[in-house]
């Protein structure tokens, strides 16, 4: 078409029209659409009943920035796109290829997820889906979505937070971590009161003290008293015997063949000089007399470390290292264990302070005092972390900057056989598991599998020789038998830390359930690692029974008692939980083993005490649990044959009050005792497993060495233990971290959290 414009006219415009919305047909085609129902396109195309419009979705209006921004602003601006495009990256490969922790379950779930989501979304999206394909899509997917988390919550276990404040014997508040074996009895006595019965434990069972007790008798002397205590030449020998035997595989800090010469020459000295290495020699005769002779162990430890206070402040050297690790070991032994922490800390502040961490400085003293100082680091960690474990606290030292290796080859090429070695290793992995385990609100499956496949390399390296030592302790020394029982159980001990939060998930199902373990489901990765738990308690148990039996194990083990306690609480919860009546066995066993040890260790015999109530508590659980089975099998077999008379029968239709007053009569100690308690209590006290005197009573205990007052002893009414399960409204909610306060303490400071 031609037009014939003037000369002063302006030409004309087409305004191009738009329409709001298109349909979904001309939108997937790319092609114009006039906006109709149906379109022009569909219409030309006869799918008049296929023109769908959707709803258009809103556009993120874009942020105006300055036309040139600053430099600044320029360099953050590319620093944002790469790291955006890196975590693309990361995602588009996490897709693309399993992570190497994931199960080849997961992986599946996964995949199929991805699928499902996928191929819904696109179908949901398509113009020509039907609406009842749409709906089952979406439902599919859904379905999916769900299975996939439930999945995920199936393979994760809360780990309880049981860290606390507890009293030690001088009414002090002192804290314990959530790892720690008292924690642990804690926590199980909780549980048992809330959903056993309010009387399971005896209130005796919580006044006791495992941090800090008093000594045995006040010392008479004073800082200021030059005179040295008398040395007995004829004392010599077997304190350093029984040396050795209690330190093996905790501490290596002399040669130990030159250890009996050189106190022997110091010993028949006629003036001995005030220096550091009596202070070494009198701190190692205390060690080794302090089960023969308690007094004159105690004059000796006092004199070596008031004698340390005034050498302190002069140069540091590995002498002083030496001073305070023998310090600690003896209060570990003397059951101050709190005391213990605070003297380990200026033993790691001064092995810090002279470069034991790095073998490179240990190499410029020559090959002998550097194997030495490498020893005597090793020895450091080794008690470090079983202190950091054993009360649930950071360690003093770490591995951050440590060149020290903690390995040893031989010429083949393979590790050779130490024991120190091995109890740095394995308490290594224990370290680990603290981290990675408790230092989380929740386990899952991967982690675990992470965490057992430390423990199989080491046993893998170490089981069978140490194994092959404790079944021959004629062909070795005392020393070496009793360190290879030492690792053997902190390696039982470590399997038993990260399987823990599953046998008390397991345990509390149970307990909730009431359900016997014939009518359980069929057997869950939770389960396998609740009964893991329960082998390895069952496993330590036996070896150390074994050695006190031949009489090799007569010294004391702090270390030892300490695993053994958290063992006999595993297998005591255990048979609460009816993962079978042979735990009853082993539970008696880990008594015995602990009874042997209470001839010198207050803790010890404070462990049996909550040992063998905890074994009471859980017979009587099973024995209810059996007598309502029973009279319920009779109520359903009397109508056969008319066993029971009419009468006779209708108490057990009137249930639940009969099944109370035996719960009852069961459960409190002050009735008279009935057949069947009597009975319990002789195979309690008279069983082969355990002497056959009576146990001290739980009522006769001295409340001040035990450490808590009466105000303190209620358990507090809790429920933590049902956001196990999920019936806590806050995922991530923890236990409070002070519960013993709140039963009547009179302190309170939750405001201060």
């Amino acid at each position: 078409m031609d037009l014939d414009h003037g000369s002063g006219s302006e030409p004309v415009r087409y305004i191009r029209s738009r329409i709001a919305n298109a349909c979904d047909g001309c939108k997937a085609r790319k092609v114009k659409c006039d906006g109709k129902l149906p379109c022009g396109f569909c219409v030309a195309r006869q799918r008049a009943q296929m023109c769908h419009y959707s709803p258009q979705r809103r556009r993120r209006q874009s942020q105006k920035l300055p036309r040139s921004p600053p430099p600044s602003v320029r360099e953050s601006r590319d620093q944002d796109r790469d790291r955006d495009r890196d975590r693309s990256t990361r995602d588009a490969s996490s897709v693309r290829s399993p992570s190497p922790g994931q199960t080849p379950a997961s992986r599946r779930v996964s995949l199929v997820a991805g699928r499902g989501v996928s191929s819904a979304s696109a179908s949901v999206s398509s113009p020509v889906m039907g609406s009842d394909r749409r709906h089952r899509l979406q439902s599919s997917a859904s379905a999916v979505n769900q299975a996939q988390e439930s999945s995920v919550a199936e393979d994760e276990t809360e780990v309880p937070r049981d860290a606390r404040l507890l009293c030690d014997a001088h009414g002090k508040l002192t804290f314990i971590g959530d790892c720690a074996p008292l924690s642990f009895f804690q926590s199980v006595r909780r549980l048992v009161t809330n959903r056993v019965g309010q009387n399971a434990f005896a209130p005796q069972t919580s006044r006791f003290s495992v941090l800090e007790n008093a000594p045995a008798r006040q010392s008479k002397r004073s800082l200021r008293d030059p005179r040295m205590p008398e040395v007995r030449p004829v004392d010599i020998a077997p304190a350093v015997s029984a040396y050795l035997s209690t330190t093996a595989s905790l501490v290596d800090l002399f040669d130990s063949s030159k250890l009996l010469d050189d106190l022997t020459i110091w010993a028949n000295l006629a003036h001995k000089p005030d220096n550091v290495t009596t202070i070494i020699h009198f701190l190692v005769l205390a060690i080794g007399l302090q089960a023969e002779d308690d007094v004159l162990s105690q004059q000796y430890f006092e004199y070596a470390r008031d004698l340390a206070y005034t050498d302190l402040s002069d140069s540091l050297g590995v002498e002083t290292v030496q001073a305070f690790i023998l310090v600690t070991v003896y209060m570990l032994c003397s059951c101050q264990i709190n005391g213990a922490f605070l003297f380990f800390g200026i033993a790691a502040r001064a092995a810090y302070s002279i470069g034991l961490h790095r073998t490179e400085v240990n190499a410029r003293f020559g090959h002998e005092i550097h194997q030495q100082r490498d020893q005597l680091w090793k020895s450091l960690r080794v008690l470090d972390l079983f202190l950091s474990s054993s009360m649930g606290r950071p360690p003093a030292a770490s591995d951050v900057d440590c060149t020290v290796p903690y390995h040893a080859q031989g010429a083949d090429g393979k590790e050779m056989f130490d024991l120190l070695n091995a109890s740095v290793q394995i308490l290594l992995i224990l370290e680990n598991i603290i981290l990675e385990v408790y230092g989380r609100k929740k386990i899952s499956m991967q982690l675990t599998e992470g965490v057992s496949l430390k423990l199989r390399e080491w046993s893998g390296k170490w089981l069978g020789l140490l194994k092959e030592v404790i079944a021959q302790p004629a062909a070795r020394n005392e020393a070496q038998v009793t360190g290879a029982c030492q690792v053997l159980s902190s390696y039982y001990y470590a399997v038993m830390l990260v399987s823990r939060p599953f046998l008390m998930y397991e345990l509390f199902q149970r307990l909730v359930d009431g359900s016997a373990a014939s009518s359980r489901p069929a057997i869950s990765g939770r389960s396998k690692l609740a009964d893991a738990c329960i082998d390895a308690a069952s496993l330590m148990v036996d070896p150390v029974l074994d050695l006190i039996e031949r009489g090799v194990l007569k010294r004391k083990a702090p270390l030892l008692v300490s695993w053994l306690f958290a063992a006999s609480l595993v297998l005591g919860v255990g048979l609460l939980g009816g993962f079978g009546r042979i735990l009853e066995k082993y539970t008696r066993m880990s008594i015995q083993t602990m009874d042997h040890f209470a001839q010198n260790d207050a803790h010890a015999r404070q462990y049996s005490l909550i040992a063998q109530s905890l074994l009471t508590t859980a017979l009587e659980h099973l024995e209810r649990q059996d007598l309502q089975e029973r009279m319920r099998r009779t109520e359903n077999s009397s109508q056969l044959f008319g066993l029971v008379a009419p009468d006779a029968r209708s108490p057990l239709n009137k249930s639940p009050a009969p099944l109370r007053d035996i719960d009852l009569r069961v459960s409190t100690p002050d009735t008279t005792m009935t057949r069947s308690r009597s009975s319990m209590d002789r195979s309690l006290l008279q069983h082969q497993s355990l002497p056959s005197g009576p146990s001290p009573r739980l009522g006769e205990m001295d409340s001040v060495f035990l450490g808590l007052s009466e105000s303190m002893l209620h358990t507090p009414d809790t429920t933590y233990w049902d956001g196990i399960v999920g019936n806590d409204n806050d995922p991530n909610s923890a236990l409070n971290l002070f519960p013993l306060l709140e039963a009547g303490g009179g302190i309170d400071l939750a405001h201060w959290l």
